[in-house]
């Protein structure tokens, strides 16, 4: 199975050049289970951050429970994922491996530029 070019389940959302963000969504089809994924080149390092915006169901479980938990940890934990076909997980890879190969190669021309600039 070879990846896909627009590639199912990965939605460009952003392209800076140096940095690009993903919406990469479950299969299932809720919006909730949607991942974020921001690939960036910053010198000679890349950053691939992935998140999740995670919502609670206050009416669902005690809100007190939650309250309490808050005030004596200081955070409240949860728990998502991402259900991926065969060919969406082959394509996020392949997504994740060119994001990483351009946005470096973008940095590494800013910075060239830079120092040519500088000269």
């Amino acid at each position: 199975m070879n990846a896909q070019q627009p590639a199912q389940g990965i939605l460009l959302t952003r392209d800076y050049g140096d940095a690009v963000q993903y919406a990469v969504v479950c299969d299932c089809g809720d919006s909730d289970h949607t991942h974020n994924v921001w690939v960036e080149a910053e010198d000679s390092t890349v950053s691939v951050i992935i998140y999740t915006t995670l919502k609670t169901k206050w009416w669902e479980s005690s809100r007190w429970k939650h309250l309490w938990t808050l005030l004596t940890k200081g955070y409240v934990e949860y728990e998502t994922s991402i259900i991926m076909s065969e060919q969406q997980t082959i394509n996020y890879a392949e997504t994740l491996k060119s994001a990483v190969e351009s946005s470096k190669k973008f940095a590494d021309i800013r910075k060239n530029n830079n120092i040519v600039n500088q000269s």
